[in-house]
């Protein structure tokens, strides 16, 4: 039996260039000795088990490769106790060429690239449009050697810039296209104002909501505007990462109008909705307890204390709700369901962003139809 290799990705790929682009920049080169595959959670060492490591490098898996930001060694052991702490990751296959496919890019474009790695995107970017037309920024110096090592290895050589992607590069301003690699909940208006006329800017949008999607906005001068193309989960560029405050204050008990799990099994228009209805609060839980068999769901407000759960019990009958802080964000959180659901409970291929220089904006059908806080 042949070994693993470029070939066996090449059934992923958008099209014959793409394919090509997974033979010019094989994955291998850009997977480091030792690292954790996910999903399924399998540590690999590639001179312990080279079968496994190769069989994992040409999976449709993605590869852990930083636990931390650094501070922490990558092993097997801190790879499986950190799950809530990994920073860095080869991405897998598939979900980075659905971002390609939607990046679109033509030979020859000039390519913005946020989040480095390991280099492979790079890499694929390179065979795509040239290595010359290709800038990436890595904000992590040790990951940026790393990449760098790769890329040299794999006889490629784009522009790469260790700094802070959120700001872009303005001094190799304008690009046809900007690639991003790591979640973000805000987008940042430097990007918008490096695209060209007519650009486009692919990323995962991870506004907390529940889920995440892909978004491909198109400039149009001091603005982009774009659609939500399914759905993504990325990790979150390292400046917006959401602090962990302490849950204080009073708390105030109650019960849930509405069953926790029809808003949490939802379709995901939901989600893209109360982005808009409910910007700044994370969502999370959304799953039966293994223990009592409750379902749990609980929000939290990102840049104050205001929290919220529900718990739903196992044997049925009304859930139990918890809130504190100045918001009573499960109430919120009922009420933009509702508008949801009068709306006909759209999904999320509806809805759209629009970033301008005043911030961004959530949509339902056309830009023209901004959804706000007040629109409940």
């Amino acid at each position: 039996m042949a070994s693993p290799g470029p070939a066996d990705l090449a059934r992923l790929a958008p099209d014959e260039q793409w394919a090509q682009a997974l033979h010019d920049a094989p994955r291998h080169l850009f997977a480091p000795e030792t690292a954790m595959a996910f999903p399924p959670m399998e540590w690999l060492d590639r001179n312990e088990d080279p079968d496994a490591w190769w069989a994992a490098v040409y999976r449709d898996t993605s590869l852990i490769t930083q636990v931390e930001d650094g501070a922490t060694a990558l092993t097997h052991d801190s790879a499986t106790r950190k799950v809530w702490a990994w920073s860095s990751s080869l991405s897998e296959p598939r979900a980075v060429l659905g971002f390609l496919e939607l990046l679109d890019p033509y030979p020859g474009d000039r390519v913005l690239e946020i989040g480095t790695g390991t280099g492979w995107t790079a890499a694929l970017l390179s065979a795509r449009v040239g290595a010359s037309n290709v800038t990436t920024i890595e904000v992590d110096e040790q990951l940026a050697k790393i990449a760098a090592a790769n890329l040299d290895e794999a006889g490629v050589v784009p522009h790469l810039v260790v700094g802070d992607g959120a700001r872009g590069c303005p001094e190799a301003a304008p690009f046809d296209r900007v690639h991003v690699t790591c979640g973000v909940a805000t987008i940042p208006y430097a990007w918008v104002e490096q695209t060209r006329l007519g650009g486009v800017v692919a990323f995962p949008w991870m506004h907390g909501a529940r889920e995440g999607f892909r978004v491909r906005l198109v400039g149009t001068g001091d603005t982009a505007v774009g659609r939500i193309h399914g759905g993504a989960s990325y990790m979150m560029l390292r400046a917006q990462r959401a602090p962990l405050l302490p849950i204080e204050g009073e708390r105030r008990d109650s019960t849930s109008r509405i069953d926790p799990r029809r808003i949490s099994r939802a379709n995901s228009g939901l989600s893209a909705a109360l982005a808009g209805l409910l910007p700044g609060v994370s969502i999370s839980g959304g799953a039966t307890n293994r223990t009592d068999g409750t379902f749990r769901v609980s929000l939290r407000e990102n840049t104050s204390d205001s929290h919220a759960i529900a718990i739903q019990p196992a044997d049925g009958g009304m859930a139990h709700v918890s809130q504190t802080g100045p918001r009573l964000l499960w109430d919120e959180l009922e009420t933009a369901y509702l508008t949801w659901v009068h709306w006909g409970q759209p999904g999320s291929d509806r809805f759209g962003l629009t970033v301008d220089q005043h911030g961004q904006s959530v949509w339902l059908d056309s830009p023209d139809n901004r959804i706000t806080e007040g629109s409940r």
